[in-house]
């Protein structure tokens, strides 16, 4: 694992005190941090620069935080954290969906913040760690590009979603629990009011939906938790 002074992140937020903030209090810590205090100016910087983490802002001047995030995806797998005053339940399913990996709503604490990056962090680290490929009839999952093909057309899946889906294939015909899901998928525990789970397997139903991966079929198990059904080996 690489130390803190080795991660880039680029902070975009255009509130000057909170970003100051930010990038004090991270650097403090050993993080180097890049400040931008626009939409499009923070897009370019991130289409530019091989940074580790992104936090993202929702209401920027110029592109706001959603729509930078959609653009971004279309050019790049860099991790993204939101964070906004905006944290209700539709704000945080509209931002996993436009391709977050985490949320968090305003205000929070260095110190939340800073087990935010570090679980994205392992996380990422964890997952760009050579593994063959695995090929299913159809289905192809490929782990360099953290994402679901199915007869030839990806998926779409987020880095969160992707390891879900791997987490319940793996343990298919098996119902997981929520806190055990928290713990493998969101490198975090599970608490009675957190709907970040949820809202993953929300999106990642709609996704095999939209693209008829008839294979599969997600479960959900009235309080037990959640299973994956479907694509015997």
């Amino acid at each position: 694992m690489h130390s803190p002074a080795q991660r880039q992140l680029l902070a975009i937020e255009d509130d000057p005190i909170l970003g100051t903030h930010l990038k004090c209090s991270l650097e403090a810590r050993g993080f180097r941090v890049t400040l931008a205090d626009d939409g499009n100016g923070g897009l370019a910087l991130a289409e530019r620069e091989p940074f580790d983490l992104i936090l993202l802002d929702v209401l920027l001047p110029g592109l706001d935080g959603m729509e930078l995030l959609r653009r971004l995806r279309g050019r790049r797998r860099t991790p993204v954290l939101m964070i906004s005053a905006l944290g209700d339940e539709a704000h945080r399913i509209q931002g996993f969906d436009s391709g977050a990996d985490d949320y968090l709503p305003k205000p929070f604490s260095i110190a939340e913040l800073e087990v935010r990056i570090a679980a994205i962090l392992r996380r990422v680290a964890y997952e760009r760690r050579p593994a063959a490929n695995q090929v299913h009839g159809a289905l192809h999952f490929d782990e360099q590009r953290s994402d679901l093909q199915h007869d030839g057309r990806w998926l779409g899946l987020t880095a969160t979603e992707y390891r879900l889906l791997k987490v319940l294939h793996e343990a298919r015909g098996e119902v997981l629990s929520k806190p055990f899901l928290y713990q493998q998928v969101l490198r975090r525990g599970h608490s009675q009011h957190d709907r970040s789970l949820d809202m993953h397997i929300c999106n990642l139903r709609r996704k095999l939906a939209r693209q008829q991966v008839g294979q599969l079929r997600l479960e959900s198990v009235w309080g037990k938790g959640y299973l994956l059904e479907g694509l015997a080996d």
